[in-house]
């Protein structure tokens, strides 16, 4: 009887550290593959504009001071580059402020950010709102939309020819506690980024972008 007690202890040892490094290896694994669990979910959620998950996987107070600072950056930029002696100058700072607040408003929502998951971030333009929820979403909300991203530089009077292609997209971590994905639609065009910030282990909320690529 001890013999068998003994053996049994045997077996039993290396089964136990086996299950334990299969353990320890699933928590990893899961632990870096979060955020992109994480984009997958989010990008689902506000495509099909589910705004109680949405909710979940942003932190609206961080992206709204990050889009705050990025848009004011984007416009101070486009008046310095026109600026050159320019009486206008002046105006045009005015009216660039006047549209920080309205463009910050309408990208800190679930419309808002779709349109940062599927290539569309803010440009600075007057009256500039995220674009609506596809039309093939009403009534139907296990359809798949297709992302309708915004055209290239110098693409603005397309003919039609050319449908428009989804954004190149690449993402990875920058740092334990950051994750970025990074959008561009072509060879030379402006790209920017959405980022990701860890909240717990596992949780990842979308928290600031960089227009600057």
């Amino acid at each position: 009887m001890a013999g068998l007690k003994s053996m049994r202890g045997r077996i039993g040892r290396p089964v136990l550290i086996a299950l334990i490094v299969i353990i320890v290896v699933a928590v990893l694994g899961y632990t870096y593959a979060s955020p992109y669990l994480a984009l997958e979910r989010l990008k689902r959620a506000a495509d099909s504009r589910d705004v109680a998950t949405v909710n979940e996987y942003v932190d609206y107070p961080a992206l709204r001071d990050s889009l705050k600072q990025q848009v004011t950056g984007l416009l101070t930029r486009r008046l310095d580059v026109q600026h050159n002696g320019n009486p206008l100058a002046a105006i045009g700072a005015m009216i660039g402020v006047a549209l920080i607040g309205p463009l910050v408003d309408a990208y800190a929502t679930p419309d808002g950010v779709a349109a940062l998951l599927n290539g569309m971030p803010p440009r600075g333009e007057p009256g500039e709102r995220p674009p609506p929820p596809p039309a093939a979403q009403n009534g139907n909300p296990d359809s798949s939309p297709q992302p309708t991203p915004a055209p290239a530089s110098g693409d603005s009077h397309d003919t039609g020819k050319t449908p428009p292609q989804p954004p190149q997209t690449t993402a990875g971590y920058r740092g334990i506690n950051e994750f970025v994905v990074t959008y561009q639609h072509g060879v030379g065009d402006t790209r920017y980024s959405a980022i990701f910030h860890r909240d717990g282990l596992f949780m990842w909320k979308l928290s600031a972008v960089d227009l600057n690529g």
